[in-house]
C-alpha cells in the first residue's frame, strides 16, 4: 500500500475546457472561434479523417466568419517525436496561427497539443516530454486557443492536459504534462463518430473505461504530501468530482459500449459514447491513471509485427486503448486489497447482472475479460506479439512511466510488474 504522509494534502484540484456537446455541435466552430479575435488557423487532422470531409467542411465554415483555414492533414495515428517534430515544422513554415483546431481521435488532439506547444514555447521536443524520458519542463508561455473536435469515442484528449507519444529512438511511449496544454474549447459531435469502425470502436472504448477505472481506484488525493501552490500538477489524485465523472462514464459504458461496437450506426448508444469518453476525461484528467496505462507505454512502444483490424496497414502498432486493456484485468486484481468495496462497485456499474466469483478480487477482471472477448480485443499481450523473453523490457519501459505510476492506489515494483505481465500473456 501507498506509505501514509506525515503532512496529508487537504486540498484537490479540478480543471476542465469549455464544452459543447450534441449532434451538429461541429457546424457552429466557426462562429466560436470569432469570438478569440483570430483571423488564422491551422486545422490538425489525420489522412483517414482528412477523407471523410469533415476537416475540410469545419475549415470552409471559418471564412463566414473572417477567419483564414489551413488544414494539416499528415497526422501519424499514434504520434511518434518524428511525426510530431513533422507537424511542428510544417506550422513554423506556414503560421503563425491565432488559433488550433484538431479534428480527429488523440492523435490529431495530441498533435495539435504540440504544435501549439511548441509554436508558443522556445526549445525543442524533448525539453517537455516528461521526466526520465526527456527533460520534463514546463511552458513559460501561455498556449494559444485550441478546440479539440473528437471523431472518435475513447482518448479523452479534448478534455486532458496530456499530450501523448512514441520516442522512437527509446522505444517507449510517453507524455508532456501540463495544465496549459488543456484544450480551450471541447466540441463534441456525436454523429462525427459514425464513421468509426468497430475494431476502432472496441479499442478507443477500452480508453475510455481504463479512464474511468483507473481514477476510480487511483490514489485517493489525501494520501499525498501536502503541496505548496507551485508544486500542484494536474493528476492530483482520486477525489469527489473526478469520482463523480467516473461513475456516470462506466454507468454509460454499461449499456452503451457493446452496442456502439456491434451496431455502429446506433446514434443513440454512439451518443451515449461520446458523454462517456468526455466525462471519463474530465475524471481521470485531474486524478489520474495507473498502472494500466503505464503498462500500455511499452506495449504500445516495442511493437513487433501486429496489425489491428481498421486501423492503417501501413506499419505495425498496437492502438492505445488496446495497449492499455491488455493488462488491466491483472492490474486490477493486484491493486484490489487497497479498496475492495470500490472494485467490486466498478464491476457492478460496469456489469450490473455479473454473478459475484467465489474469490470477489475476481470480479472485477471477470468483468472486463468478458467485455474484451465479446468486441473483439486481443486475449493477451502474447495475441500482440510478446512472450516471455519481452517481460524485462517491458518492465523497464514501465518504469519510465513514473509520473502515471505515482497515481496508483500500491507501490509498485519491478517484480510487481514482471508478475502483471507474466499473467497478462494469456487473459483466456
Amino acid at each position: 500500500m501507498t506509505s501514509t504522509p506525515a503532512n496529508p494534502e487537504s486540498v484537490f484540484t479540478y480543471g476542465a475546457p469549455y464544452l459543447k456537446f450534441g449532434p451538429g455541435a461541429s457546424e457552429e466552430i466557426g462562429y466560436d472561434l470569432s469570438l478569440t479575435g483570430a483571423s488564422r488557423v491551422l486545422v490538425v487532422t489525420d489522412p483517414g479523417i482528412a477523407a471523410t470531409g469533415t476537416p475540410q467542411r469545419v475549415a470552409d465554415q471559418m471564412s463566414r466568419f473572417g477567419i483564414h483555414a489551413l488544414v494539416y492533414d499528415a497526422v501519424h495515428v499514434e504520434p511518434t517525436d518524428a511525426s510530431l517534430r513533422e507537424a511542428i515544422e510544417f506550422a513554423r513554415e506556414q503560421g503563425p496561427f491565432d488559433a488550433y483546431v484538431a479534428v480527429g481521435g488523440g492523435s490529431s488532439i495530441d498533435t495539435a497539443k504540440a504544435v501549439d506547444l511548441l509554436m508558443t514555447n522556445p526549445g525543442d521536443l524533448m525539453d517537455y516530454v516528461n521526466a526520465p524520458v526527456g527533460e520534463g519542463r514546463a511552458p513559460e508561455h501561455p498556449l494559444r486557443p485550441l478546440i479539440a473536435v473528437p471523431t472518435t469515442t475513447g482518448t479523452g484528449a479534448e478534455s486532458t492536459t496530456i499530450c501523448v507519444l512514441d520516442v522512437l529512438e527509446q522505444h517507449v511511449k510517453t507524455g508532456i504534462s501540463h495544465a496549459r496544454l488543456r484544450p480551450t474549447m471541447a466540441v463534441v459531435d456525436p454523429r462525427l463518430t459514425l464513421t468509426q469502425p468497430a475494431g476502432v470502436t472496441a479499442s478507443a472504448g477500452m480508453d475510455i473505461l481504463s479512464h474511468a477505472l483507473e481514477s476510480w481506484t487511483a490514489r485517493p488525493y489525501t494520501s499525498y504530501e501536502h503541496k505548496t501552490p507551485e508544486q500542484r500538477v494536474p493528476y492530483c489524485g482520486r477525489n469527489p468530482v473526478a469520482d463523480m465523472w467516473a461513475t456516470k462514464a462506466m454507468q454509460l459504458l454499461a449499456t452503451s459500449f457493446r452496442r456502439s461496437v456491434h451496431h455502429g450506426d446506433d446514434e443513440a448508444a454512439r451518443a451515449d459514447m461520446s458523454l462517456a469518453a468526455t466525462f471519463a476525461g474530465m475524471g481521470f484528467g485531474n486524478a489520474g491513471v495507473h498502472i494500466p496505462h503505464a503498462n500500455a507505454y511499452p506495449i504500445a512502444g516495442r511493437v513487433k509485427d501486429f496489425h489491428p483490424a481498421d486501423y492503417p496497414d501501413a506499419e505495425p502498432m498496437v492502438p492505445h486503448g488496446m495497449a492499455v486493456s491488455l493488462t488491466a484485468p491483472e492490474a486490477f486484481r493486484f491493486t484490489f486489497d487497497t479498496d475492495p468495496e470500490r472494485h467490486i462497485e466498478a464491476a457492478r456499474l460496469l456489469a450490473p447482472d455479473a454473478e459475484m466469483t467465489n474469490d470477489p478480487r475476481d470480479l472485477l477482471p471477470a468483468v472486463l475479460t468478458d467485455l474484451m472477448r465479446d468486441i473483439g480485443i486481443p486475449g493477451g499481450i502474447e495475441a500482440v506479439g510478446y512472450d516471455e523473453s519481452d517481460i524485462p523490457d517491458l518492465v523497464t519501459g514501465t518504469m519510465k512511466q513514473q509520473r502515471v505510476l505515482a497515481s496508483s492506489p500500491r507501490e509498485v515494483t519491478e517484480d510487481d510488474l514482471a508478475s502483471i505481465f507474466e499473467r497478462s500473456l494469456r487473459l483466456w
